[in-house]
């Protein structure tokens, strides 16, 4: 039984230290940054372009929030979808930087985990918070189980969904014959 126990713990603490390792050398967030002035920033570059502003709120130790990243550096259709119609900002989440003026201005989107995603318009006024989850895959691998990570459909369909002209209430006017 001892040995078991100490298999086990052994089987834990290398899981641990390979989890921690796997994320350590990403750089993706910037701790450091002034997440509030990058959101101002971003929306005045938004307004000014004629798109609204994505945020990507979570962490360099958030195995979905990289993989996230990855999905769109990855797949040309979606990091289109963005560049095309949003200022796109990444904000640090982290035990160390709550980045609490940022969370305010941005409605405290933390409260769906990580990555959450907010839609800002050209003022800084917050369009829709999306929780993340929504946009996973329902994909189900050979080995019978869902298949982990983000569905590229349904992250351009909510990338559609928030973009100026989606949200413009002319583009939906019934035009004169």
């Amino acid at each position: 039984m001892k040995r078991i126990f100490i298999l086990l713990a052994a089987v834990f603490i290398s899981t641990a230290a390979f989890s921690q390792a796997k994320t350590e050398g990403v750089h993706i967030y910037n701790p450091d940054a002034n997440a509030l002035a990058d959101l101002k920033a971003a929306t005045e570059k938004a307004a000014k372009a004629n798109k609204h502003v994505l945020v990507q709120v979570g962490g360099n130790w958030c195995s979905w929030c990289i993989a996230f990243h990855n999905l769109v550096e990855t797949t040309p259709t979606l990091k289109q979808a963005i560049d095309d119609n949003y200022e796109f900002v990444l904000v640090n989440w982290d035990k160390d930087h709550h980045n609490d003026e940022a969370m305010k201005y941005l409605g405290f989107p933390n409260r769906f985990g990580y990555p959450v995603f907010v839609v800002l318009n050209g003022k800084g006024k917050v369009l829709h918070i999306e929780n993340s989850a929504y946009l996973e895959s329902e994909e189900i691998g050979e080995n019978g189980k869902r298949k982990v990570g983000h569905d590229v459909k349904k992250t351009i369909s909510f990338l559609k969904g928030w973009t100026v002209e989606a949200v413009n209430p002319e583009t939906y006017k019934v035009k004169a014959k």
